[in-house]
């Protein structure tokens, strides 16, 4: 069962439970995430299905996120440095259109994690031994409830509470509900005011 109140499409990001897709990958670049001949399109409509379409092919006992247990998750947790590669804001849009809102790693590529939370996905990275223990959750019950609460920067599952850092200015936002351009717009008044003093 997926439950939350998520930045997606202008709505708030709070907190989201859900049970979490497990893709222990590390290293996964954003051509993996999306392929190149995808970014054609300037939305997000049909780029779920794009998903890591080629990558899967490497799977020959089935890829982890086609697998039952792994359908409906809101979350999905991966290895090291998620997103490395080019710049593309395509791999987070395909991840949120394929319906994650979150993605639990060690550790993230730069633009990757600038770029997720732009478009309301929440990149959440754990140390070592939190993220080992999320996997070993997850191992032993695909259906752990993962919750990841913005509010007070922690991830609890199955019993263990682990603390993350969000840049503040984004958290902000994606507890708002707004982008950049949206924040800026909330402060209309005071701008216009501070326009006609000058």
């Amino acid at each position: 069962m997926t439950t939350a109140s998520t930045a997606a499409s202008g709505a708030r990001f709070t907190t989201l439970t859900s049970h979490a897709a497990l893709l222990l990958a590390n290293d996964v670049d954003t051509d993996q995430i999306v392929p190149a001949r995808f970014l054609k399109v300037t939305d997000k409509d049909g780029l779920g299905e794009a998903l890591f379409c080629d990558f899967k092919k490497a799977y020959a006992a089935g890829f982890p996120l086609d697998l039952p247990e792994a359908a409906g998750a809101a979350v999905l947790v991966v290895g090291k440095n998620f997103g490395c590669g080019s710049s593309r804001e395509h791999a987070p849009w395909a991840l949120c259109a394929a319906g994650f809102r979150a993605v639990v790693a060690v550790s993230f590529a730069d633009i990757f994690r600038g770029n997720a939370l732009k478009n309301g996905l929440l990149p959440v990275a754990l140390s070592e031994p939190d993220h080992a223990a999320l996997v070993a959750a997850m191992t032993a019950d695909a259906r752990t409830p993962v919750t990841v609460d913005l509010e007070s920067q922690t991830l609890t599952a199955a019993g263990r509470v682990a603390g993350f850092m969000v840049d503040p200015f984004a958290r902000r936002c994606l507890l708002d509900g707004v982008d950049e351009l949206g924040y800026l717009l909330g402060h209309l008044p005071q701008i216009e005011a501070h326009e006609a003093r000058s």
